[in-house]
């Protein structure tokens, strides 16, 4: 259509929707950008072949397409989107290299943080100051969390350090989960997570290394709300949860599981029936990954033993308070005088205190051994019994159980 110098074309409604209202099923009129080749990723779009007559391999004539391209199912605009999208599902964050032993004989499991290389950038300066945090999951975090120290500004760390978790039983290698993050140091904000890795602990053998080099992934959410609560709350929580369940019996938590209890930490314990002294010596060795119950995120922990029944209330023993830690060491050791066979009758509990000034202390975490126990705890008790003058020393896990007698919280 030609028209005079300064006269402005016209365009009918059919040309300016681009279709053919022919009879007939409705197909677009051919753009003349169908003639010219597209640049594409391989090397054929790099500006050679093609050519003014035909469209580049692999692209179908615009008049073939189906009519549902004309209602929106693709558009160049959506195909431009998928393209540029960039998100922690199209991008690597980064790999880690460990290795992991547990140690039957000594009931620990180490944890080598080797280095990590090709982290995600989380800085402006496009580096990360990436450090290393372990947790065993299920279990309170701040009660059992390792952490590495932190290397600036590099996206290929290596740290070289060995993270050990004591109080590592059979039953811990059978059922939990080692969980290793990657996260940036900020020092005016937050910290920030790059990824993460999860080990089920069933893949290790006893006292054989083995090596890891994986993949970091995105961080899996909690199952529940439920789970988090049981990792976070405090004694408070807990009060609050035992007046909910004052209609429910003990042995009827017992019989639905451990998985009602809160694991509060781990306590190792020897047991020893002395013949020639005709006594029980108990000695509390040692605590590991208490729940912090102060502000600091510590706890000021001692320890409590008494031998029940005990009808004249002078079975108590008390440790002495550490202070500002979550893995004391007490090597402290009492005497009950007792013969063996009056003592088979008893049960010893043995309880874990967070020391407050001038207010209640507040409960750990608390074990009980004795022929009413069960597991680890009863197996303990019977060999004291049937070996005399030997002294078993054997882990435990505090539960969040709190003993009837102690139901009082001390004020020291």
């Amino acid at each position: 259509m030609r028209g005079r110098r300064g006269d402005r074309m016209t365009i009918n409604i059919q040309e300016h929707m681009a279709i053919n209202v022919c009879p007939g099923p409705i197909r677009p009129i051919r753009q003349i950008s169908d003639y010219f080749p597209r640049r594409g990723p391989g090397p054929e779009g790099g500006g050679g072949g093609g050519g003014f007559g035909a469209a580049p391999a692999g692209l179908a004539p615009l008049a073939l397409a189906p009519p549902a391209a004309l209602l929106g199912a693709t558009t160049p605009e959506d195909g431009a989107e998928v393209d540029s999208y960039d998100s922690d599902d199209a991008t690597t964050l980064g790999t880690l290299e460990f290795d992991l032993l547990y140690d039957q004989a000594s009931c620990s499991l180490h944890c080598s943080i080797l280095r990590a290389k090709g982290l995600k950038p989380m800085d402006f300066n496009g580096l990360a100051d990436p450090y290393v945090k372990v947790h065993l999951l299920p279990g309170a975090c701040k009660a059992n969390k390792l952490k590495t120290k932190t290397q600036r500004n590099t996206l290929n760390p290596v740290w070289n350090e060995d993270l050990t978790y004591s109080g590592i039983t059979d039953d811990d290698i059978s059922h939990k989960v080692l969980r290793i993050s990657v996260c940036d140091e900020d020092k005016l904000s937050h910290n920030e997570f790059i990824g993460e890795i999860r080990v089920p602990l069933r893949r290790l053998k006893p006292s054989q290394k083995k090596h890891f080099n994986i993949c970091l992934e995105r961080q899996v959410p909690l199952a529940s709300p439920s789970s988090m609560s049981a990792a976070l709350r405090g004694i408070s929580c807990y009060l609050k949860e035992v007046r909910h369940l004052t209609g429910t019996s003990r042995l009827e938590q017992a019989e639905q599981g451990p998985g009602l209890l809160e694991e509060r930490g781990r306590i190792l314990l020897s047991l020893s029936y002395s013949s020639p002294r005709r006594g029980l010596l108990v000695g509390i060795l040692r605590c590991a990954h208490l729940a912090a119950m102060d502000v600091n995120g510590y706890s000021d922990p001692y320890v409590k033993t008494y031998l029940r029944p005990d009808v004249d209330k002078k079975s108590k023993h008390k440790t002495g308070v550490k202070k500002k830690t979550l893995n004391p060491e007490f090597n402290e050791e009492f005497f009950y005088e007792m013969e063996l066979s009056a003592l088979a009758t008893k049960t010893l509990e043995v309880t874990v205190w967070d020391y407050d000034i001038g207010k209640s202390n507040d409960f750990i975490g608390g074990v009980s051994l004795g022929p009413g126990a069960r597991g680890e705890a009863r197996k303990h008790w019977n060999d004291c019994l049937q070996q005399p003058d030997t002294a078993l020393e054997r882990w435990h896990t505090l539960t969040s159980e709190l003993p009837p007698a102690a139901g009082a919280l001390p004020s020291a």
